[in-house]
């Protein structure tokens, strides 16, 4: 099991307000910005990037970077490990 995996999709839930989606409900590959997946927008690529920030202390200052790293939780983990190494 993947920590880092399971603590995003926990942040994504809490800092998003998704009320009825656990952890579970996430797949690693489900694209976050898809309606197949999450079905996020452009505000919630804001909180996305808030969350990095506060959860992590990486600062998303390239919009292209922001986009591949928010395509799914897997992404998002890979940017975080690159980011942080």
């Amino acid at each position: 099991m993947d920590t880092l995996k399971e603590d995003l999709k926990k942040q994504i839930i809490e800092q998003l307000n998704l009320e009825d989606i656990t952890p579970a409900d996430i797949a690693d590959d489900s694209l976050l910005f898809n309606d197949e997946g999450l079905g996020l927008d452009s505000i919630d690529a804001l909180e996305l990037i808030v969350l990095l920030e506060k959860y992590h202390g990486i600062q998303v200052t390239k919009p292209e970077e922001g986009k591949e790293a928010f395509k799914s939780v897997n992404t998002m983990a890979e940017y975080i490990r690159k980011r942080k190494s």
